[in-house]
Parts: C-alpha cells; sequence; structure tokens
C-alpha cells in the first residue's frame, strides 16, 4: 500500500480543519494582581512622642495600636510596586531608601516602585533623625528611639515581603467622595470654624475629596481598601499612641469589611486642620465621617483600573534662603524665650548640619514620585506639602490624578509661592522644629510642579 504524500497545502487545509472542529479553549486573560501585609508598630510606653514642643515627658500608655501596612500591585506584563503607609508622623530619607534598597534586593521592584507615606498622626513616637529641632532627647530616650527606628525598618521589610508574595489575581477600581471636617487653619480662627462651617463661611483654599481605591479578590471579596484625604492628623495631643481620625477611620472601615486590610495616606494637608479637637470623641467623630466616605465611594459606579503599572521618582534640589549667623545660633542657645527648648534643639541641629556637610546643608534633595495604574495616577510629594500643590496639579493634569504629601521623606514644610510670600508657621517658623537652617529659597513650586508634571507624563506615555 502505497502511503500518501501529505503537501504543504493539504497539511495548511487539515490543520485549518482540525482548529475549525476542535476550538482550542482560551487561555485565561492576563489581569492585575494584588496583596496586602501588615505589621504592629505600637511601641512600649517610656518612649518620647513627637510632633507637639510642649510634652515634656514620654508617652504613657496605648489608646489605639499604630500600624505599617502594605499593599503590593502587578499589572498583567509583570510591572510591580508597593505601597507602604505607616500611623506615624514622619520619616526621613535614610530610613525609607534602607527599606525600598532591601525590597528591590529582595524582590526586584525598583525604588522607584516603592512608595512610603505616613499619616501624620502627632500621637507617635520620636524616630531617630526625624524633628531634631523639636527637642534633645534624654540619653536613654535617645537610645530607645533609635533601637525603634532600627526595629521599624524590619517591620516595614515584612510587612512589604508579606504583600508581595500574596500577590493574586485581583480587580481594582477607585472613586471619590467627600469629608468636610478639615478647614484651613491659616484663613480661619480654630474657635470659628463650627460656626463659620455652618453658615457656609469658611474661608481660604480646601480640598474635600476623598480618594478611594478598591481592590476585590477573583471571588468578589473585597481585599484591601486605600483612602486618602488632605487634612492633618492633629485632633489629639494627649500622651498615648493612637492614629488618630486616621486611625479611627481605617479600624472603622476594617469592622464593616471584615477581611479587608484598609491603608490611609495622608494628602496635601499642611494647612488644613481638622475640627474640632482635642477629645477623643472628636477623633472617633471625624474617622466614622471619613470612613462614611469611603463607603459612599463603594457604594457608586467606580473605574476599573485597567491597562498597566509604572512608576517615576527623581530628586531636585531645594535650597534655603540664608544661612544663619553665629550670633544667631547663639541666642537661641542661651536667651530665655517661649519655646526655649525647641530653639536650644534647633541651634543644637542645625551647627551639626553644617559640621557634618559644609556648605552642602544650604541645599536638600527633594523627592517627587509618580505611578500611574491604568487611567489612573499617583503623585507623591516630600514633606508637609500645602494644599496649593493639589489643587493646581489636579487642575492641570486631570481629575484622574491623586496626590499625596507626607511621602519618602518629610524633611520640613513645603509651602507654595504665595505660604512663603506670607510667611507666618508653614512658609516660614515651622523650619525651627524641622531643625533646617530658615525658610526655603523662592521659586520652589515652579520647581516641584515641573518635575511632577515631567514625571506623570512620562509614566503615562
Amino acid at each position: 500500500m502505497r502511503a500518501t504524500q501529505i503537501t504543504p497545502v493539504l497539511f495548511s487545509l487539515f490543520l485549518s480543519l482540525f482548529f475549525l472542529m476542535h476550538p482550542l479553549s482560551a487561555a485565561p486573560a492576563a489581569t492585575w494582581q494584588a496583596g496586602t501585609g501588615r505589621e504592629k508598630i505600637t511601641p512600649p510606653a517610656g518612649l518620647w512622642m513627637t510632633g507637639y514642643a510642649a510634652r515634656d515627658r514620654p508617652a504613657d500608655g496605648t489608646a489605639q495600636d499604630l500600624w505599617v501596612k502594605a499593599l503590593a500591585f502587578s499589572d498583567p506584563a509583570g510591572n510591580r510596586g508597593v505601597l507602604l503607609t505607616l500611623d506615624l508622623c514622619g520619616v526621613n530619607r535614610e530610613l525609607t531608601d534602607f527599606v525600598a534598597a532591601e525590597i528591590e534586593r529582595r524582590h526586584r521592584i525598583p525604588r522607584s516602585g516603592v512608595m512610603v507615606n505616613v499619616s501624620h498622626t502627632h500621637c507617635s513616637p520620636q524616630l531617630g533623625g526625624y524633628l531634631n529641632g523639636l527637642r534633645i532627647l534624654p540619653p536613654e530616650g535617645q537610645q530607645k528611639a533609635d533601637a525603634y527606628t532600627r526595629e521599624l525598618k524590619e517591620k516595614m521589610i515584612r510587612a512589604a515581603t508579606a504583600a508581595i508574595t500574596a500577590l493574586a489575581p485581583a480587580n481594582i477600581s477607585w472613586g471619590e467622595d467627600a469629608a468636610t471636617f478639615g478647614f484651613n487653619r491659616r484663613e480661619n480662627a480654630e474657635k470659628d470654624v463650627v460656626a463659620l462651617r455652618a453658615a457656609g463661611k469658611l474661608k481660604g483654599p480646601f480640598d474635600p475629596r476623598v480618594p478611594v481605591l478598591a481592590v476585590r479578590d477573583a471571588r468578589g471579596e473585597l481585599l484591601a481598601l486605600f483612602v486618602s484625604y488632605a487634612c492633618h492628623n492633629t485632633t489629639l495631643a494627649f500622651f498615648q499612641w493612637h492614629g488618630d481620625y486616621a486611625g479611627v477611620a481605617q479600624a472603622e472601615l476594617e469592622k464593616r469589611h471584615p477581611g479587608a486590610t484598609v491603608l490611609f495616606a495622608i494628602g496635601c494637608g499642611a494647612d488644613i486642620n481638622p475640627a474640632p479637637r482635642r477629645e477623643l470623641a472628636h477623633a472617633e467623630q471625624h474617622g466614622r465621617e471619613l470612613a462614611d466616605a469611603a463607603d459612599r465611594a463603594l457604594a457608586k459606579p467606580m473605574t476599573r483600573v485597567e491597562g498597566r503599572f509604572a512608576s517615576a521618582l527623581e530628586d531636585i534640589t531645594l535650597t534655603f534662603a540664608s544661612k544663619p549667623t553665629e550670633e544667631k545660633l547663639r541666642e537661641a542657645r542661651e536667651k530665655k524665650q517661649p519655646n526655649q527648648e525647641m530653639y536650644q534643639a534647633w541651634s543644637a541641629a542645625v551647627t551639626e548640619l553644617f559640621r557634618t556637610k559644609g556648605d552642602a546643608a544650604m541645599r536638600h534633595a527633594y523627592p517627587v514620585q509618580a505611578w500611574r495604574l491604568g487611567s489612573l495616577s499617583w503623585a507623591a510629594l516630600g514633606g508637609e506639602v500645602v494644599i496649593d500643590y493639589s489643587l493646581r496639579l489636579r487642575k492641570e493634569l486631570g481629575e484622574n490624578l491623586w496626590v499625596f504629601g507626607y511621602s519618602n521623606d518629610v524633611m520640613a514644610y513645603i509651602p507654595s509661592e504665595r505660604v512663603l510670600k506670607e510667611g507666618r508657621y508653614e512658609g516660614d517658623t515651622s523650619m525651627v522644629p524641622y531643625g533646617k537652617p530658615g525658610p526655603w529659597s523662592p521659586g520652589l513650586e515652579e520647581k516641584i510642579i515641573a518635575k511632577t508634571r515631567e514625571l506623570i507624563e512620562r509614566t503615562r506615555r
């Protein structure tokens, strides 16, 4: 029997008929992935607190636990990033770069793919290398602060590792709602805010928007919720650890959505305060209001994250306007005045800064970071950024942009050009507790806006 010869034409016809009669099952569509992790970072009693110069003793207990939480992303092409949020007042660049370098070593996520944001709660511990001009800690207090900072780095790395290890298919979507307990503290007397708000007469720029990112697993269950708001976490000023309104909101949402990890990142709220404040009931009130806004956003149609993930991070150089004289430093050390201990700490911090860095102490490497999640963009700016920045950036770059302050390095207040010219606390005297030589040089707003625009456009391409 003679074998039949299969020509190329017959072979092609055979394959066409085969796949027509036996279609292959469609390959699973590539999806985004997400994972979460968390570590408790509540210090023991006995550590000094930060945020307020008036505190004259260490913390005496815990009213609410503090956390570092991590949310990791991976797009369909495998591009990854991890967000770390902390219930702390601030962090410095040495800490965040150390953590990011270790994440890159272990998980091959570049520095631009690691974003760190602190909630700026003032009921958190004094860290080594942060707010050096606030007070000079006693030797034992400094040792405890340094030990806590070392342990904090390890917990941040563990939380990030847990989130990256847990990456699994997820549906990610975003939306917004609003909350109104914040007010512009430069333009309104705090004692009048409740009445002014009720009358619709509050002055000054303010952003009530509450951005919300929802992460659901393959079954549709809520895996994570990321919420932001541009307002100081300064409702409380007692001597116990507490996450302030942001901590209350996270705990409340986790209670309402069992199994979900809720993260908070503060926006550009350096000149925005909550009102009313000073009582625990006020923090609980604001936290519930923020949680309600998040739930309202969840109940509305949300925009699904599709496409790809991209990240970028670069430094720009900001300069200080003038170098303090030896006479001014000596006067700060010796003159009896209100907050004398803070001015003594400022003098010591600035003196050490120039001793170790020389004229380079008049410059600071300021971090600007951009993320793209599909059609949504994030900008993360260092320092205590005033509200003008987020309002301007969203106006110029579109409403699908979220802007965070207090990210990667909280080195000082970041005033807009308007606030710098007006001076007062955010534009001038806040440099004392931060241990900086003096106010920033004019022009910083345009530098920051230009670099943010450049990085956002780069990630969008």
